[in-house]
């Protein structure tokens, strides 16, 4: 047993001199530097003690007849450093222990002290996110903090980050067990419950650890995946004492948030109408004879074998009608690339129909790649599905099948061209690129695309170049003389949810009025840059908006500016900032200064990056209801909250929906980008508007704009939104 107060102090301490910087935890030199310092009995535990968690651990290292006993359960200690973790069990009778971390002085001292009383106890100089050991090694792998000191809560995942799981997925055998000691940041929980969603079994349990007094010890998790035989998706298990865990603090409400939002996607994977099948339920028959084309069937699956498989993926499978007929090819099979019109193939059914209908096939297979699959190469993903494709061949077709791979939009919004003219490395958003297109439909047009490797969507916002562009000065803008060259056209909008945006704020402007007569302009902040052409067209068109964007990324700023012409004035300011914490600030400012500080209307307009949400747009912060309730206390008496709403899973929308409602009592919303974009429209003020009656304020406020496309645009547009029921 090891000593308890000791320790506790022993860690404390030390935990003080432990590397500070984000690049120092990742350096190999940093932490032999810091090993070198301590002698080999200057243990360092991090979170809870042996005492806290000895029990439960030692519960989840027993499994049933006839498992291996305990002398010989094959157990891996990733990133071990000095903690005594593998001494402890190793004294409670597990002796086949392998212990791995990349500092060879931490290793040398570590060996030193155990090799005389733990003689059977392996100690290995590696790299975590490169271990070299076979496939299906470990029974047990049991990481206490290996996983969270490769994840930053400001930088987000590390290069070697998803590397590390992959490579926990391979090493262990079927049935074995992942058991992780976590602070469970939500980035951390994020990763580990969408890497383990298919074919794993999770707990999640609370660690008991009472800090030492004068100090500020988080609350320590053990989360517990066990690999299954079967490719299922199940409900995440907790297993917590609700009234301890309420006093612990946000950390613990953060995590109980990701939790809930986990198990809906999952919900949403196995039950309900988008049920989703594996192809071992096809292979039972549960669809029919898979073996045979039945007209008109339809089922979303999961493709991905535990142990076989380097991943898992999104798929649809079709049998076209008989009457389509006739076909060109019996099965053809299509891989989108990550993309915008690859998400909202996967949210209409409708969608799905058409691919087929354009391909002629009797059976098509699509596969739909996501973030999990960044910087993974074509002929990896090719063998990977291989084996499954094969599975899903119908009788009739033989060997033969074809396999397309749809490279971004292409296929479904028929780009005809595209010209890459550069990417963007950031360490905050991750790689970005900027591209001309031009479209089958468009004849001669150009637009120019801002797209984001790390979002689900991978296209956050387009533009049309045009010859005829505005330089902004001061005063009026002034009409640049046409040279041939192409430039970003700030007066015309593509993007559906950027109309959409402009026909509501346009609709819910009672406020605005009150505000301009008072003899000042209406406050407007915008979440999310972009490409900067929603801002760029609001102060050209509404005169009465101060314009406030904030942006996480000073990168996307620069790209903004360099290739799509946005220009800060002083009606439009940008701020390299966190959103939430600004919106707080906002919502926090004292009584004598509200009036000036407070937002008339608040724009998110952000993707996602964490597809373990269940969202596509916004990121889940964005719409919890802790969130919502500072956003409501940042808005004026009038303000106006507007979201990008995006998700493929109805069960997700819902609770989105649910929370809005605890919130705001006056929801409208319209639904662009041929339904898969939802636009929610939130009034702080409690009176309803009545809808008819704003779109008749609204045609008289714009008559001196009647002549103008976009003020009949916004005229239409206006008229297609509705109460949220």
């Amino acid at each position: 047993m090891a000593e308890e107060n000791p320790a506790k102090e022993s860690r404390i301490r030390i935990a003080e001199e432990l590397p500070v910087t984000a690049v120092d935890f990742i350096k190999q030199e940093s932490w032999d530097r810091f090993f070198t310092s301590k002698g080999a009995d200057d243990f360092c535990e991090w979170y809870a003690d042996w005492p806290q968690f000895r029990t439960s651990l030692k519960k989840h290292l027993s499994f049933p007849a006839p498992a291996q006993t305990p002398e010989k359960l094959s157990i891996l200690v990733p990133a071990c450093g000095a903690s005594r973790l593998s001494e402890h069990l190793y004294d409670e009778g597990f002796r086949n222990i392998t212990n791995v971390d990349f500092s060879k002085v931490v290793i040398q001292a570590m060996m030193k002290r155990n090799i005389k009383v733990r003689p059977e106890m392996k100690w290995r100089v590696m790299d975590i996110t490169n271990i070299q050991f076979p496939s299906g090694t470990f029974d047990v792998i049991v990481d206490k903090g290996g996983l969270d000191i490769l994840m930053d809560s400001e930088l987000g995942p590390r290069s070697g980050l998803r590397s590390y799981i992959s490579e926990v997925k391979r090493l262990l055998k079927a049935g074995g067990r992942y058991i992780c000691l976590t602070l469970a940041e939500p980035l951390v929980l994020g990763l580990l419950f969408l890497k383990f969603r298919f074919g794993w079994k999770i707990n999640l349990y609370t660690i008991y650890d009472e800090a030492s007094p004068g100090t500020n010890t988080q609350q320590t998790f053990m989360l517990v995946a066990e690999k299954s035989f079967l490719t299922v998706v199940s409900r995440i298990a907790p297993f917590m004492d609700v009234s301890f865990l309420e006093s612990q603090g946000n950390q613990v409400h953060e995590l109980l948030e990701a939790l809930e939002r986990e198990n809906i996607v999952r919900t949403a994977y196995s039950e309900g109408t988008y049920k989703w099948y594996s192809l071992e339920e096809l292979k039972q028959g549960v669809k029919g004879n898979i073996g045979e084309i039945e007209s008109g069937r339809h089922i979303n699956l999961f493709l991905g074998e535990t142990g076989v498989s380097r991943f898992f993926y999104t798929c649809v499978l079709l049998d076209a009608p008989a009457e389509t007929g006739p076909f060109s090819d019996h099965f053809r099979v299509i891989i989108f690339m990550r993309s915008h019109s690859a998400q909202k193939i996967l949210a209409a059914e409708l969608r799905q129909w058409l691919v087929l209908q354009c391909v002629k096939a009797a059976r098509l297979l699509i596969i739909v790649l996501d973030s999990n699959h960044i910087c993974i190469k074509w002929a990896d993903i090719e063998k990977d599905v291989s084996h499954f494709i094969s599975q899903l061949t119908p009788d009739e077709a033989g060997d033969e099948y074809e396999i397309v791979v749809s490279s971004e939009d292409d296929t479904v919004d028929g780009i005809k061209q595209r010209t890459i003219l550069v990417e963007v490395p950031s360490v905050l958003t991750g790689l970005m690129y900027v591209e001309d297109v031009r479209y089958n439909k468009s004849q001669d047009l150009t637009f120019r695309r801002l797209c984001f490797h790390t979002t689900e969507t991978l296209l956050h916002s387009e533009a049309q170049l045009s010859t005829e562009a505005f330089r902004q000065k001061k005063g009026k803008p002034k009409k640049i003389a046409s040279s041939g060259e192409l430039k970003v056209d700030h007066k015309i909008l593509t993007n559906g949810f950027h109309k959409g945006v402009i026909a509501g704020l346009q609709l819910f402007s009672a406020h605005s009025k009150t505000t301009t007569k008072a003899g000042g302009l209406v406050k407007t902040v915008i979440i999310g840059l972009g490409t900067g052409i929603l801002p760029m067209f609001m102060k050209t068109h509404i005169p009465s908006l101060k314009i406030e964007v904030v942006e996480l990324d000073p990168v996307v700023l620069n790209v903004a500016s360099e290739y799509f012409g946005f220009i800060e004035d002083e009606r439009l300011k940008v701020h390299i900032s966190d959103a939430i914490e600004f919106v707080r600030e906002r919502a926090n400012s004292e009584a004598v200064h509200a009036a000036g500080s407070k937002i008339d209307v608040l724009i998110i307009d952000v993707g996602s990056s964490d597809s373990s949400s269940g969202l596509i747009s916004p990121e889940a912060d964005f719409v919890e209801e802790s969130f919502l309730l500072t956003v409501k206390d940042s808005l004026s008496d009038k303000g106006l909250l507007i979201i990008k709403l995006v998700s493929r899973f109805s069960s997700v929308i819902s609770v989105v929906h649910s929370k809005l409602r605890k919130v705001f009592s006056n929801l409208y919303h319209v639904y662009v980008d041929d339904g898969f974009i939802e636009i929610i429209f939130a009034l702080k003020k409690e009176a309803p508007v009545k809808v008819d009656e704003a779109c008749d304020a609204l045609a008289r406020s714009l008559e001196h704009n009647y002549g103008q496309d976009w003020a009949k645009r916004v005229l239409r547009d206006s008229k297609c939104i509705s109460p949220l029921e």
